[in-house]
């Protein structure tokens, strides 16, 4: 009778009894699961095993097994070799079904293998295993497929390095991948994009798996990764560029002034984070200033002297003051003297009068202090007398010295104004010397009093009408009541020989030399607006000097600029220091700055004999001690001195209106005979002797 159709799988398992399935006459024995075999049609009993699926190459990932797969048709039986050794029966996971298409039954084999299978194996050789099918023909054996544990190595043997290029440079990024099994898979991405050489054809990646970039573009600025992968781990090794940032602010430091206007900053540094891999640096100031204004102090004042008291039973009296007026704050200094004060009675208010041998010392002590003071009187007579006559010789004696001094006739055009009216000196053979005529019918002033009394505003000198300070004509050098010295050469030879003018510049180019007497006069250098005015009686009656004007070379020195501080003048050296001068001399010189000191705080700074520089005025804050004083005009500074040195004037800007004046000169050839065309450029400060 006909036999039912087969199902898709039928499965044998393990018994005790005797299964009989129907399938195509196919019988199923107990105890041998792996071991089957069916009767197969005559048309077909022939017929070799085919294998319809063979195993393949595995990789052990971690501890997880693996699964071998064998399907063959027809065959009766199949068994798993593995390593030349026949795989247990209990290992194997039989299917079976049938053909539709043939007819012809079909087995499905499995087995799993794990780690510690693959790891038994010592040696070179490698875990494998192979399927072998059974019909009534004969057997065949499967391919091979090789079971391996696979890893990958977290350390890249070479590492992509950061590089900075040109544009249209050609890059070679090198990437060696960790060693793994299977090889690792390598890919580049560009901040973390995939990069395609299909899609972009400016890159190619090598078989040795370096990325090269044919021409650097700037849009190829970026973090480049290389990606290693296989079926284990992914690592990867990122060529990060990081860039900076800044760190917060720091407090405000201290007013660098202790009184009056100054300036204090703070800072920040690029290490939130540090750049690093060729990232940008941070943008922007690391130091900010800001004007301020510190609190002076305050020196305490006397108050009025109260009134005498009663005079006391032990014949005293006494009164008191306070220091109150001010009283002392902010640091200033307490007030000095005594604040209480006793005075002896006299005998009409002393209730216990004694009379006798006191009133007896008094009045001879009296009688001995006006005599002391009469033989004083006349020794300071006398003393005075024989000095005028001395000076007096003195100045005779020297006729030869100041042939061609004469006096500067100087009449006081308005009140409070100083204008001196020279007269044009006669030809005369010795032309480099220029004199004054002396006008007899005018009354000869110069200026009295000290410089303290210019401090106050209503008796400065009204410095812009008097001929000694109008521009001067660029000539040779210009000297007014003195006598050029005939050898400028031997002149800065014999100044250099002592140790303090070492260090004055040998261009007589730009110096001048002159000798003087009480007379005064002026000294300039051409073509600067550099010139020296010394007062009539400046020096002292019956005193010769020999004064020199210099303009000093930047280079040559080393001038101590504190903060933003920046030089507004030229430097200019008179001397020599140390002269004694009766009255101040007016050195003036240009400057180039806007002149308004609300957008600057202008010091004027001084050499000292050991050749340090400091600080001996803060223009529009002087005090009545100094011994300097500036009057500032649009382009010129007049210094009023008591002293001859070297002098230069620096500034600080203290907001963005400060404004200094720069001269941008260009110079070249007159005549161009060829294609090619030099212009020389200089941008100096707009001072007439930096141009020079």
């Amino acid at each position: 009778m006909p036999l039912p159709p087969p199902g898709p799988f039928v499965r044998c398992r393990w018994s005790a009894a005797v299964l009989v399935l129907w399938l195509v006459g196919f019988t199923c024995t107990a105890g041998s699961e792996y071991a089957a075999t069916a009767a197969l049609p005559a048309a077909f009993s022939d017929r070799l095993p085919h294998f319809l699926v063979e195993p393949e190459d595995k990789y052990i990932v971690k501890n997880k097994p693996v699964t071998l797969t064998c399907r063959s048709t027809p065959a009766t039986q199949i068994y798993f070799k593995c390593n030349g050794e026949w795989v247990h029966q209990d290992d194997h996971y039989i299917e079976h079904s049938v053909d539709p298409a043939t007819g012809l039954p079909v087995m499905w084999v499995t087995i799993d293998i794990t780690r510690q299978q693959v790891e038994k194996i010592f040696g070179l050789d490698e875990y494998w295993c192979q399927c072998v099918a059974w019909s009534t023909t004969g057997t065949q054996k499967s391919q091979k497929a090789y079971i391996r544990i696979a890893y990958l190595r977290k350390n890249f043997e070479e590492e992509p390095q950061s590089k900075e290029v040109a544009m249209d440079q050609e890059v070679s990024l090198r990437c060696h991948p960790p060693e793994g099994v299977p090889p690792a898979e390598v890919e580049w991405q560009r901040n973390e994009d995939l990069v395609d050489p299909a899609a972009d054809p400016n890159f190619v990646i090598t078989a040795d798996h370096n990325l090269v970039i044919k021409a650097a573009r700037l849009a190829d600025t970026g973090n480049y990764t290389c990606v290693a992968k296989n079926i284990v781990a992914r690592p990867q090794k990122q060529l990060r560029h990081l860039n900076g940032g800044w760190s917060t602010w720091t407090t405000w430091s201290s007013c660098s002034a202790v009184c009056g206007r100054g300036w204090q900053k703070r800072s920040r540094s690029c290490t939130n984070p540090t750049p690093l891999n060729g990232g940008t640096s941070c943008e922007g100031q690391n130091v900010q200033k800001s004007a301020c204004v510190a609190t002076c102090p305050v020196d305490g004042g006397w108050s009025e002297w109260s009134k005498w008291s009663a005079c006391a039973a032990d014949c005293s009296m006494w009164r008191s003051r306070e220091c109150t007026q001010p009283s002392p704050g902010t640091g200033g200094k307490d007030c000095q003297g005594l604040d209480l004060q006793s005075l002896n009675c006299t005998s009409e208010q002393c209730p216990q009068t004694v009379r006798g041998a006191e009133d007896v010392a008094l009045y001879v002590g009296m009688v001995a202090v006006v005599l002391c003071l009469t033989l004083l009187l006349i020794v300071v007579v006398l003393v005075y007398r024989r000095k005028k006559e001395g000076l007096d010789a003195d100045v005779a004696d020297s006729s030869i010295l100041t042939t061609g001094f004469q006096p500067m006739g100087i009449k006081p055009s308005k009140p409070g104004v100083w204008a001196p009216r020279p007269r044009r000196p006669p030809h005369r053979k010795n032309s480099h010397l220029l004199t004054i005529q002396p006008d007899l019918t005018t009354t000869t002033t110069s200026y009295q009093g000290t410089l303290r009394s210019r401090h106050d505003a209503t008796a400065k000198f009204s410095m812009t009408n008097g001929p000694l300070l109008d521009p001067l004509p660029n000539g040779s050098h210009t000297l007014h009541n003195g006598k050029l010295n005939p050898d400028p050469a031997e002149f800065v030879s014999r100044f250099s020989t002592q140790s303090y003018f070492k260090t004055l510049p040998r261009d007589v180019a730009n110096t001048s030399y002159g000798t003087f007497n009480f007379l005064g006069g002026r000294l300039t250098i051409p073509n600067t607006g550099i010139s020296l005015l010394i007062p009539p009686e400046a020096i002292p009656r019956g005193k010769i000097y020999e004064i020199y004007l210099t303009v000093q070379r930047k280079e040559d020195l080393r001038l101590p600029l504190a903060g933003c501080q920046t030089l507004l003048s030229p430097v200019v050296s008179c001397g020599p220091p140390g002269v004694v001068l009766s009255r101040p001399v007016i050195l003036s010189m240009d400057h180039c700055f806007d002149a308004c000191l609300d957008n600057w705080a202008v010091r004027l700074k001084k050499q000292s004999y050991e050749g340090t520089w400091e600080d001996v005025l803060l223009m529009g804050e002087e005090l009545v001690s100094e011994p300097f004083y500036c009057q500032l005009e649009a382009e010129t500074c007049r210094l009023f001195s008591e002293q001859l040195g070297t002098f230069a004037v620096v500034g600080e800007s203290l907001h963005m209106g400060a404004a200094k004046r720069l001269r941008l000169v260009l110079f070249s050839d007159a005549y161009c005979s060829t294609l090619e065309y030099n212009i020389r450029v200089y941008c100096m400060d707009d001072t007439q002797d930096v141009f020079k």
